[in-house]
């Protein structure tokens, strides 16, 4: 929703209607069933108005928030994310992957099973024209990997499959936040969506607490940022959910977060997932900016639950 223009919103329904879904309590639903399950209001929310309301303050979020990462003098970002089986698949699904290449490639769209209007949104997490290689911090990776193997067993990987790029959790990072300038990345997967080995919210937790320690104990004083990519619920949008986990992250609660329940937190919602990491890596710093957008876009209240925030 975020690379789609608003007078494209209003067409993910097309999509909705055809994907599986979940309800607020994570079991399967058809699109219709859950039209009978949405909240009464919800068609209020579905106006031209609403749409280019909510659609203007995300866009300008996303502009806020690149600066702040490109302003913030960083030496690496390490960016936690998913991967929605764009590099890793049922033969080989890793819970925890550190990348530890030297580069990583970003590769345009070769093909996108949707409409035009919804390959055009997907495209721009990608390159436009040619394959672009990234910079990535292996010493640092190296670093955190020797460190996280006392408690966690990890995956890692030192290149992608030829013809293969960077998923999109990554390269929105690199084509909208960082939007051409070069910082470099360290790349951590997190398995949130695929059964059966996603990390617990706890688990979650203590990993972004333990990259920290890595991190702090990196010889030198290299500047080093922690970037979580994701939404909050989706696609059934869940303003009680994202509330909880908004508050928790304001009061610096982890025992809230370890306890949401792993059932509410599958398709889209899973990527609550990157964000508890995250909030374990930051605990020790302060939330200077948070803004929440329940961004519906169909009858059966369907969207996503867009959120921005930043610690310094």
């Amino acid at each position: 929703m975020l690379n789609a223009p608003v007078g494209d919103w209003a067409r993910f329904i097309e999509r909705d209607r055809t994907r599986a879904h979940l309800t607020k309590e994570g079991c399967p639903v058809t699109y219709e069933e859950l039209e009978r399950l949405a909240p009464p209001g919800v068609q209020a929310e579905l106006t031209p108005e609403v749409f280019a309301d909510k659609h203007q303050r995300a866009l300008a979020e996303v502009e806020r928030l690149g600066a702040v990462v490109r302003n913030a003098r960083l030496d690496t970002l390490i960016v936690v994310g998913d991967d929605q089986k764009e590099l890793y698949d049922d033969d080989n699904m890793p819970a925890i992957l550190v990348y530890r290449g030297q580069t990583i490639r970003n590769v345009p769209l070769a093909s996108h099973p949707g409409p035009d209007w919804a390959r055009a949104a997907s495209a721009k997490y990608f390159e436009r024209d040619v394959p672009r290689d990234y910079p990535v911090d292996a010493k640092l990776a190296e670093h955190l990997i020797a460190a996280l193997m006392e408690d966690f067993d990890l995956s890692c990987a030192n290149t992608l499959a030829e013809g293969y790029g960077e998923g999109h959790a990554f390269g929105f990072v690199h084509n909208r936040l960082l939007a051409g300038m070069t910082i470099p990345v360290l790349p951590i997967f997190l398995n949130t969506y695929f059964p059966p080995n996603q990390p617990t919210p706890g688990r979650c937790y203590r990993l972004g607490q333990a990259i920290r320690a890595a991190v702090e104990s990196f010889p030198g004083d290299a500047r080093v940022g922690v970037l979580a990519s994701g939404g909050l619920s989706h696609f059934t949008v869940d303003p009680e959910l994202d509330g909880r986990v908004v508050k928790a992250l304001r009061e610096k609660d982890a025992r809230a977060l370890a306890a949401l329940p792993r059932e509410q937190l599958n398709s889209g919602s899973s990527e609550i997932r990157n964000w508890i990491c995250m909030a374990g890596a930051v605990e020790h710093l302060a939330l200077r900016h948070i803004e929440y957008i329940p961004a519906y876009r169909t009858p059966a209240g369907t969207g996503t639950g867009l959120c921005f925030a930043d610690w310094s």
